[in-house]
């Protein structure tokens, strides 16, 4: 079977699975089962992307400034990448690979030397995504990187969107973040995992985002909590951070977005080096993170 193709869009695929990558972003936007299950939200009125990357910032910065050495620049939330196209590296029938390197249109924006490498291995049982970043300059890099992919909830049609749980490979007991107006807050909630397992309902999101910082688990499953019907399991690797969010208003998606980084805390306004949660890579040096999506459908 041939490979799908056009220069927007190049589909893998892998026993009874396919997956659709985009140039636009470097963005996964399907990842269906021969029997007609697709699990990645196909955008819409209610979020119009489907698994948007997230660089180099994750969340807001409080104005959208951002300030590098007495300049300031702006930088809307979750940063430039998710609008940028990136080019075809490596392109085969169950593999792909895309790079965004820093250009004039960027360093307006972010004034740092990068190469941003997505590379994506589907295979029978789920798709990888493999992330790096190197920096390409002479100067330290600051820089957040971040998944943010939504999935269909409920997964399966006529399914009540509160029968589904996630079940995380460890107790998350600790606190959780929350944002107002975008920016991380210093007070915190109670966690709502009860152990390992998080009930979800729309009532969940009624003040954003839900963040794990830390997160401790390495991975979560995402499913009916009677154990029926399609389920999905993402892991994570490099990551620190996990943020859950859907609309507070409601929609059928939710998103599970593994973080190395996250938005600018409420009152800090520094030199954006100094904001909490950046890696920051050494000339020549890099920074690879990867997360993991595997799915069934009984």
């Amino acid at each position: 079977m041939e490979t799908a193709m056009t220069d927007d869009t190049h589909m893998l695929r892998s026993g009874d699975l396919t997956a659709t990558i985009k140039a636009q972003g470097a963005e996964m936007c399907s990842l269906k089962h021969k029997d007609g299950t697709e699990f990645v939200w196909q955008a819409g009125p209610a979020w119009p992307r489907h698994a948007p990357l997230l660089f180099p910032i994750v969340g807001r910065l409080a104005k959208d400034e951002m300030r590098h050495l007495g300049k300031t620049y702006r930088m809307t939330q979750h940063g430039f990448a998710r609008d940028c196209r990136f080019a075809w590296a490596e392109r085969g029938e169950s593999r792909c690979s895309l790079v965004l390197e820093d250009s004039d249109a960027t360093r307006a924006l972010y004034p740092f030397a990068f190469r941003l490498t997505a590379a994506y291995v589907l295979d029978d049982a789920g798709l990888d995504l493999s992330l790096r970043v190197v920096n390409t300059g002479g100067e330290t890099l600051p820089v957040s990187l971040g998944g943010h992919p939504a999935f269909n909830w409920p997964i399966q049609g006529g399914v009540p969107k509160e029968s589904y749980a996630l079940t995380f490979t460890d107790e998350e007991p600790s606190p959780v973040r929350r944002v107002e107006n975008g920016l991380l807050l210093a007070a915190t909630d109670p966690s709502p995992v009860r152990g390992t397992v998080l009930p979800l309902s729309e009532a969940l999101f009624a003040s954003d985002a839900v963040i794990l910082d830390p997160v401790n688990s390495h991975g979560v499953r995402y499913a009916a909590t009677d154990g029926t019907g399609p389920w999905l399991e993402m892991s994570w690797r490099g990551f620190r951070e996990l943020g859950v969010w859907s609309k507070p208003t409601g929609a059928p998606f939710l998103c599970i977005e593994p973080w190395r980084g996250y938005a600018s805390p409420k009152g800090f306004d520094g030199e954006f080096s100094d904001k909490p949660g950046l890696m920051h890579i050494a000339p020549g040096a890099e920074e690879q993170l990867s997360f993991r999506i595997e799915v069934g459908t009984s």
